[in-house]
């Protein structure tokens, strides 16, 4: 990307940080790895894709989040507790027979970006796993109480593993 290029993504996320990653990333014809890293500073961390294993095992002792996939056909959204996974036959296996169950390409991973911007009005954090084409392969959002409000313990914990993988 030209310095230009860059200069311009950046004063676009510092203007907008709420902006659709996927959005600004397709119309600026970019990765979304690049929207996310153009993000202020204050608004992101990034760390290595070999935490993958670890982040998604803290993930499953959060409780209820939101997991989004976003595609060019189709957002999927699942709002529940993320299950306990393995490696095992070279995907990371999430361990659960109903409910949100699969199988990962965890070695696809090339990093774990922590995120917490403002977006439609409201303060959101989430944690994008990135993969090696520089496309994320899915997002997990931290929950929101009753009164939508982020939970405390949930960012609490996001922000322990931010400091424990993207340092």
């Amino acid at each position: 990307m030209l310095s230009t290029d860059l200069a311009e993504l950046k004063a676009c996320m510092v203007e907008n940080p709420g902006a659709v990653i996927e959005d600004v990333a397709r119309e600026r014809t970019v990765t979304p790895r690049a929207v996310i890293e153009a993000l202020p500073s204050s608004m992101v961390r990034i760390g290595s894709g070999e935490h993958f294993a670890a982040a998604m095992q803290d993930i499953a002792e959060w409780g209820e989040v939101t997991l989004i996939v976003h595609t060019d056909d189709a957002i999927f959204e699942f709002t529940g507790s993320i299950p306990a996974g393995e490696i095992g036959r070279g995907y990371f296996n999430l361990m659960q027979p109903k409910g949100l169950h699969g199988h990962l390409r965890h070695e696809r991973c090339a990093g774990v970006a922590f995120v917490e911007r403002p977006f439609m009005g409201k303060t959101s954090a989430f944690v994008a796993f990135v993969n090696a084409d520089g496309g994320i392969m899915f997002k997990v959002f931290v929950g929101r109480d009753e009164t939508r409000a982020l939970r405390g313990d949930q960012l609490a914990r996001f922000r322990q593993l931010a400091d424990r993988i993207a340092a």
